[in-house]
């Protein structure tokens, strides 16, 4: 079987200057589907700490990450990436949480007992203006919250990209991920994903231009092999399909 996710799991790795990541994982896909999952950890200029798309709560990463500075901001940064926010909030009682517009009305969210202390909206300030781009990619029923680091010239996605690496997959999943178009290496979000955000017109396709303009060196994301260097030519190509003709 080969090994699907990227270990060392759990651990903060670092990527650039105040820029890490932490490999986690699998989680399931649409309930059934292995696949690995990644946060990515800015840290600003007074010393805070920006999880977003947190993954799996340990003690032992918690006290890592605090050994670099106080977790402040936990970002929920798609409809699916939320599942481990509450229990960072039961053990970081101050961090404030940040989601999408909508999720705070799902009902999964609210059985889980998540608070949503701040609802993204471009337009409200933000604790890291001017060191951290915040971007929000709507499109019908799906949005997205990115964020760009200036400083480091690295871009933080979630689903709006996906680059799974086809010798790490079961048969199985490599033939659906080959037919959604999410295989390495020019990886893209999923099919159905790519409607969504397609019927999100002239907004999306705005804010997907945004992205490729901030030039960036590096692209993470939460699934498969992220965009190490080459960030702006790989990303235009894996974005292809939502910028603007």
């Amino acid at each position: 079987m080969p090994e699907i996710t990227y270990p060392p799991i759990d651990v903060l790795k670092p990527v650039a200057e105040h820029v890490w990541i932490v490999d986690a994982g699998p989680m399931k896909a649409m309930g059934a589907v292995p696949i690995p999952v990644r946060m990515t950890v800015i840290q600003l200029d007074n010393g805070a700490l920006i999880l977003h798309s947190p993954t799996q709560f340990s003690l032992a990463l918690k006290e890592r990450l605090e050994a670099v500075g106080p977790i402040s901001h936990l970002v929920a940064p798609s409809t699916t990436h939320w599942s481990f926010i509450k229990e960072w909030q039961s053990h970081c009682p101050d961090a404030i949480c940040w989601a999408i517009p909508g999720l705070k009305e799902r009902p999964a969210v609210q059985k889980a007992g998540v608070r949503i202390d701040r609802v993204f909206d471009e337009a409200m300030p933000f604790p890291w203006t001017g060191e951290v781009e915040t971007v929000i990619v709507r499109g019908k029923g799906v949005s997205e919250i990115a964020l760009f680091h200036g400083r480091s010239r690295t871009l933080v996605l979630t689903d709006l990209v996906v680059n799974m690496e086809a010798e790490k997959m079961p048969l199985p999943i490599r033939l659906g991920a080959t037919l959604a178009g999410s295989t390495a290496p020019n990886g893209k979000a999923p099919a159905y994903a790519r409607a969504a955000y397609k019927a999100g017109g002239k907004e999306a396709e705005e804010a997907a231009a945004k992205l490729v303009a901030f030039a960036p060196e590096r692209v993470i994301f939460a699934h498969g092999a992220w965009f190490e260097k080459d960030g702006t030519a790989r990303l235009e190509k894996s974005l292809s399909w939502l910028l603007p003709s």
